[in-house]
C-alpha cells in the first residue's frame, strides 16, 4: 500500500494535496482553474476511484495556504509547471495521468510539452493548446471572449470585485456556476492573500514568452471543450490539433458550460475510461 501523501514542498513552499483512491491504483494529478480549488475534483474523483485510480487533487500556487508568494513573476507559467514536476517527481511514482481545467489545462499542457517524460497521458479540459490559444486571440472573437483579462492586470480592484461586491457572484452565475458552487468558491477568496495569488497567475502573463506557448505535445492528449463556454469560443477549440503531434482525441459537451468537471462528471468520466486506459 503506498503511503498516502496531505502535502509536498518546493523552493519554500508547501502544496496542499487530496489523495485518495485506492493506493495502488495508477495515478491522476487532477489540476483545478480559477477561482475554484481542489473541491472542483469532488464529483469526479470517486468515479475514477471506482475505475482502481489514485487521485491527487492539488491545491495550486496562490491556493495553498503555504504558497502564496506576493510577486506576480512567481507566477509565471514556468513556476507553475515546476510544482507540478516536483509533486510528481517527489510522489508519483512515474509517469502519471494528468488532467488540468480551466487554468490547470495550461498548465497540464505546458507539463506535458516540457515534461513528456513524466506524463503518461494529458486530458484538458476547457482550455486549448496555448498556442491556438494566441492565434484565436488574433482571429476570432476570442479577444472580446478574454476581456476580463486585461482587467485583471489592474491593481487592487479585481480583488474588489470578485471577492467583496456581488460582481464576482453575478460573473458566476451567468457563466454556468451553481449558487453552491459560486458560494463555496467566492468564501474562499474573502482572504486577502489567496484573491491576490489567484489574479496574479493573469497578472504573471506577461512574462511568458511566445516560444514557450508554442511547444508542441507529443504525448496521448484528450481535449475536451464545451460550446456552452462563454469565456473559450470554438476558433481555439478547433486548432488545438495543430500543436498536438502524438494520438489526439477531440471531444465537444454539447450544453455543459466552461464547468466541466463538476456539471457533467458522468460524461467525462466515460471519456476519461477510455482515455487512461
Amino acid at each position: 500500500m503506498t503511503e498516502r501523501i496531505s502535502s509536498f514542498a518546493r523552493e519554500g513552499l508547501t502544496f496542499d494535496v487530496r489523495d485518495a483512491g485506492p493506493g495502488d491504483g495508477d495515478v491522476v494529478v487532477l489540476l483545478h482553474g480559477f477561482p475554484q480549488d481542489s473541491r472542483s475534483w469532488d464529483r469526479l474523483a470517486p468515479l475514477l476511484h471506482a475505475r482502481g485510480l489514485r487521485t491527487l487533487a492539488v491545491d495550486q500556487r496562490g491556493y495553498s495556504p503555504g504558497a502564496r508568494p506576493r510577486s506576480r513573476r512567481a507566477y509565471r507559467l514556468s513556476e507553475l509547471t515546476a510544482d507540478v514536476v516536483a509533486l510528481i517527481e517527489q510522489h508519483g511514482q512515474g509517469p502519471v495521468h494528468v488532467v488540468g481545467h480551466d487554468w490547470g489545462a495550461a498548465v497540464a499542457w505546458t507539463l506535458a510539452a516540457r515534461r513528456p517524460d513524466l506524463v503518461r497521458t494529458l486530458t484538458a479540459l476547457s482550455v486549448p493548446h496555448p498556442a491556438a490559444f494566441v492565434r484565436a486571440l488574433l482571429t476570432s472573437s476570442q479577444l472580446w471572449k478574454s476581456w476580463y483579462m486585461a482587467v485583471f492586470q489592474l491593481p487592487v480592484l479585481p480583488e474588489h470585485a470578485v471577492s467583496a461586491t456581488g460582481f464576482g457572484r453575478r460573473a458566476l452565475l451567468s457563466s454556468g456556476m451553481t449558487e453552491a458552487q459560486a458560494d463555496r468558491d467566492l468564501a474562499a477568496m474573502r482572504e486577502r492573500s489567496r484573491i491576490r495569488g489567484a489574479l496574479n497567475w493573469y497578472r504573471a502573463i506577461p512574462f511568458t514568452t511566445p516560444k514557450s506557448a508554442a511547444m508542441p505535445v507529443t504525448v496521448p492528449t484528450l481535449y475536451v471543450w464545451s460550446d456552452n463556454d462563454i469565456a473559450l469560443g470554438p476558433a481555439a477549440a478547433r486548432s488545438t490539433e495543430r500543436f498536438v503531434t502524438g494520438p489526439y482525441t477531440f471531444e465537444t459537451l454539447s450544453g455543459v458550460s466552461h464547468w466541466i468537471p463538476e456539471e457533467a462528471p458522468e460524461r467525462l468520466d466515460a471519456l476519461l475510461g477510455a482515455h487512461l486506459r
